[in-house]
């Protein structure tokens, strides 16, 4: 009888300090390999110009992040930078169910909550190539004040120190080499043994 593999839909954190380049990275990811989708998160932070709501982030008051809280709403949650940051349980298992692997865009707590959470989860750490290089990436933005921007990396010298609690960490000097080097790790993820499970066609055995 035919032997088959069957996918277990992988959860996919990418983290980073504050203008590392996650989001860039994920957008890039998306847009390469269809079998992805992005689980767009929830803030309580207002957008910045150019964000929209549902495709960057879902927007919402704090007083609804928390009401979300009590509700159980949230696969993770954390307070970062002084605003609220979650994933909705809802959206992954949604796309879960569809045999989806699910990208999140998450800050090192998120990401270690996840890691906790679910024997599915693979985390990568994308770490910029220098602090200076963050700083000037941070400043090209145009969309902090300088005290945030200060605060951003005093933060990202805490949170890089996280990195080796990730599976894989990967410097983004380049962005398609970056990608590069990411879509090889989730493609190796998806051979995993933790990631599929054996099937014999015609038969309820599992192996």
């Amino acid at each position: 009888m035919p032997i088959e593999l069957e996918p277990l839909p992988m959860l996919i954190v990418l983290s980073s300090p504050s203008g590392g380049g996650k989001s860039t990275v994920c957008r890039a990811l998306l847009e390469a390999d269809p079998r992805l989708e992005y689980s767009v998160s929830v803030t309580s932070r207002p957008p910045r110009p150019g964000e929209v709501n549902g495709r960057d982030y879902w927007f919402v008051s704090e007083d609804e992040f928390c009401r979300l809280i009590e509700a159980d709403a949230f696969y993770e949650w954390a307070k970062v930078h002084d605003n609220y940051y979650g994933t909705r349980r809802d959206i992954v298992e949604e796309k879960q169910a569809r045999g989806r692997d699910v990208v999140m865009d998450l800050d090192v707590v998120g990401g270690l909550s996840i890691k906790k959470q679910s024997d599915r989860a693979v985390l990568i750490y994308v770490l910029p190539p220098s602090l200076k290089i963050l700083e000037q990436r941070l400043r090209a933005r145009g969309t902090d004040s300088e005290t945030v921007i200060q605060k951003r990396l005093r933060n990202a010298r805490q949170e890089i120190n996280f990195a080796e609690k990730y599976d894989y960490v990967v410097i983004n000097e380049n962005l398609d080499q970056t990608v590069a080097t990411i879509r090889k790790i989730i493609e190796a993820q998806r051979h995993s043994s933790r990631h599929q499970r054996v099937k014999i066609t015609g038969e309820d055995t599992i192996i």
